[in-house]
Order: structure tokens, then sequence, then C-alpha cells
């Protein structure tokens, strides 16, 4: 009976959904992220991100006849699936979405793919969930990332660390699936570069002591501490009590740390602070930061690029299609994503659609240089991060 009923309610949502889409003139975007939780500083640069994208493609006369796009915002909370699965479901049976921009946070975005997309035959293409676990996901061909796997951020870090002599480090995590999966692939690669992890220990987000998780590190030792966590939960505030007590003055971190309010906080404190964060050296890049601030948006903040790009993927794979139905665009969004065909730039979508319209290929560049691998994800570039006179600065990229 439960199935039965899993089943009518799976049925009912879907259809709800073909509803909207066929008695509108709009076609509707969820733009799900993290606007409140512990990367709560992040998301209103990629929320803009996304719906410059929006705004630009919405009513060209080669999207769908001219059809406007509309975002639809709901809050994935980054921590919370029940309520990032409950904002997801009310995207699509009261909104009639069809199509999502996120969500953020991987264990979230595992909980919306698996409980709302799936069921309910809605595309998702998130700028920033990275857990190496979504590789594997249960998808039906619904779910792209345009971030790149920890699987391969951890490769990068572990690889910066060595070449900079570090050789031995404690490492702490945010208990979920990201900071899980990223701890342990950067733990094998550093130990098999040679170095060693004197302890890889979980700390809880929205605690207001960390005494007792860094007195732990502390006992481990190392030269550095790798932080995989959030820059505005736990894992700044692990970082604030080993500044307190001395336990550690030189800090590694993953892209959950990489924000303004770190520096805000801390400033030269941590200078010499070494971080990783995804992002290429690329023509687009630059296109992309000048267009956002125009627009007053912080271009080079993190994520912002991959959200952008996230949007405008799914826009340009719904105009191949002729469709907004994820059934007949899905396949679609690999081809959009690479080569053959012309390259396209932030601020070309039109371009791009009318390029579309006349039975070309594009090749979507985006800001973050596009290249899908399968099952439908980033290849992979970073960007490596310095605190320097207390503010965050690019050195290079990976």
């Amino acid at each position: 009976m439960r199935h039965l009923l899993l089943t009518a309610a799976a049925a009912s949502l879907t259809a709800g959904a073909a509803f909207a889409e066929s008695h509108t003139d709009s076609v509707k975007m969820g733009v799900l992220l993290s606007f409140t939780g512990p990367i709560e500083s992040l998301t209103p640069a990629m929320a803009a991100g996304a719906e410059m994208a929006i705004s630009e493609a919405s009513g060209d006369e080669n999207f769908m006849g001219g059809m406007a796009i509309e975002p639809v915002r709901g809050d994935a909370t980054c921590v919370d699936a029940a309520a990032a699965t409950a904002a997801a479901e009310r995207m699509v049976t009261s909104d009639g979405v069809t199509a999502i921009m996120g969500a953020d946070c991987s264990g979230v975005t595992t909980a919306v793919l698996a409980n709302v997309a799936v069921p309910n035959g809605i595309s998702m293409i998130s700028p920033s969930a990275t857990s190496p676990a979504l590789t594997e996901a249960e998808d039906d061909g619904l779910f792209f990332r345009t971030a790149p796997s920890d699987a391969r951020q951890g490769e990068v870090l572990a690889a910066i660390l060595s070449e900079e002599g570090i050789s031995s480090v404690a490492v702490t995590y945010t208990n979920n699936d990201y900071g899980k999966g990223f701890a342990d692939a950067f733990q094998a690669a550093f130990e098999e570069a040679g170095g060693e992890v004197t302890i890889a220990a979980a700390h809880e987000d929205g605690k207001g002591d960390y005494s007792a998780e860094v007195g732990a590190l502390a006992s481990a030792g190392g030269d550095a501490l790798v932080v995989l966590g959030y820059v505005d939960q736990g894992g700044a505030g692990v970082m604030q009590s080993a500044l307190d007590t001395g336990a550690f003055d030189l800090f590694a971190l993953g892209d959950g740390m990489i924000g303004d309010s770190l520096t805000e906080r801390f400033g030269t404190d941590i200078d010499g602070t070494i971080g990783t964060a995804p992002g290429s050296e690329n023509e687009g890049g630059d296109v992309f930061a000048d267009m956002a601030s125009e627009a007053g948006i912080d271009g080079t903040s993190v994520y912002a690029g991959e959200s952008y790009d996230a949007a405008a993927l799914t826009i340009l794979a719904m105009a191949k299609a002729g469709s907004a139905s994820a059934s007949d665009f899905k396949g679609e969004v690999m081809g959009i994503a690479n080569a053959p065909g012309e390259q396209i730039l932030p601020g070309e979508l039109s371009k791009a659609l009318q390029i579309i319209a006349d039975g070309g290929e594009v090749d979507y560049q985006g800001a973050t240089g596009v290249e899908f691998v399968e099952p439908g994800e980033a290849a992979g570039s970073y960007a490596q991060f310095e605190v320097q006179d207390g503010a965050l600065t690019v050195v290079g990229y990976r």
C-alpha cells in the first residue's frame, strides 16, 4: 500500500508540473540555494549569477517563441534535507518549475535529487555540490554539476601542500557527505604523495565551543590544520579556537571555507593560509566578472560563475530541444557543454540562441570554461588561494 501511495503522489506531482507548463506564458526555473545556514554569505552572489543568465535570455525571440523565464527562489539551508526537499516540492507543485539551478551543498542536493527531481522528472544543475558520491547517484540522466567532484579537489589540495614542504597535517571536516568525501579524497592523495595525516576528525556545525575538537587535533599534531568545513559555521569556529589556543598557526582550506567572511573575521591572523576552490583562468571568467560588476554583483565570489553557467546550460538545452520538459532537454546538456560548436561566453546567450535556431552547434564555455565529463560534471580546474595581508589572493590555477 505504501508503494502505491508513493507512486500516486509522484504521478500527481508530475501531472501538476505538466499542467503548470502548459498553462503559462513563462518557463519557471528554480533557484534552490542555501540562503540561510553555514554558507549563507556565498549564496547571494550565486543566486544573482544564475538570475543574470535568466534575465539575459528571458523573452528572447529564439527561446521558445519569445517566452519569459521566471526564477523561483527556494532555501536549501545546506544542512536540513527535509527543509530542502520541502522547498523543492513547493517549486514543483505550487510554482510549476521544470528545472532547478541547484542545490548547493552536497547532502541537500542528494536529498532533493532522490526525493523530488527523479520522481518528478525535474532537471538539476548544481553549481557547487561537490561530493564524490554524487558521481554515482541514481539520477535518470537529470543531474549535472558545473563544479568538479571533490575527488579531484582532494588531489589538488594535497599536491599544493606537498609542494609547500608540508609533510604532516591534522584534518577536521564537517560531518556530512561533502566533508567526509572531501576528507577521504584528500587523505588518500596526501598519503600517496608521502605525507602523514595525524588525525582526520569530524566536527558538527552550530556549536558555540570547539575547544574539545581542537584539543584532539592539537594532541595529534601536524605542520598545518586542514579545514574542510563551512566558512559561516563550524569550520570557522574550529579555526577560531585553534588560533585562540595557539594549537595551529597554519591552515589549509577547501572551497567551503573560501569567502570574504573568512578574511573579514580573521584578517592578517591567518596570513599564509592556503586554499582551493573551483576556478580557471579563461576569457569567460574576466567577461563575467565585468558583467557582474556592472550589475553590482561580486563576480569573483566563489561559485557565482558556476551558477551563471548552470542556468545558462539549462536555458540553451531547452532551446535546443524546443521544450521546457526535462525528459526532452536533458539529453542536450552534454552536447551544449562540449565541442564541437561555436564557443559561447557570458553575455552571448542571445547569439547562442540564434545559432541553435539556425540549426547550428554551440560549445558553451561560459564563465568557468565549461567542459563536462561523464556522467555530466565539470572536468575540474581549481584556483589556488593564499591569504596575503589579510586578503584572499589567487596565486595560481591547477
